[in-house]
């Protein structure tokens, strides 16, 4: 490759849509949201983020996503999971970073989705996430150590 040509990440695939989520931990607790009517997989709950836009790294698109969608600033920490999902109409390329919110002081609001919760390790599996999400959720139960603050 020559050195100024940009990596392949920088280079949308048209078939897949890159997403970047945040794992938002707090007292033990974290922060999930449902996705809005009329969309895709709309009413299922999800972990904040969004599509990633062109020339954007993962971590700026989370950043951005969220404070569109929460109205909140956050550091996003390590990358906790990636995986891709083919759903029959769309293939998603996902990326979970641990994040925290910048300011406590400020609470997520609904803006660009329906709801926001805060859910602990054992009320997790009372709401229903897109397939995508199904390994993700089963570390997370399955993982205290994930739910402590660093």
């Amino acid at each position: 490759m020559h050195p100024n040509t940009p990596p392949l990440s920088h280079f949308p695939n048209p078939g897949v849509v890159e997403v970047s989520a945040g794992l938002i931990f707090r007292a033990g607790q974290l922060l999930i949201t449902q996705r809005p009517a009329g969309g895709h997989l709309a009413g299922l709950w999800e972990f904040p983020g969004g599509k990633r836009e062109p020339g954007e790294t993962f971590e700026e698109c989370l950043r951005r996503e969220l404070h569109e969608e929460l109205g909140v600033a956050v550091h996003v920490h390590q990358e906790l999971e990636r995986l891709t999902h083919a759903y029959p109409e769309k293939t998603v390329h996902l990326r979970f970073f641990r994040s925290t919110l910048a300011d406590g002081r400020v609470e997520p609001r609904a803006i660009g989705c329906a709801a926001v919760a805060w859910v602990t390790r054992e009320t997790l599996a009372s709401y229903e996430f897109p397939a995508a999400d199904a390994h993700l959720l089963e570390k997370l139960k399955a993982t205290a150590s994930l739910w402590q603050v660093a």
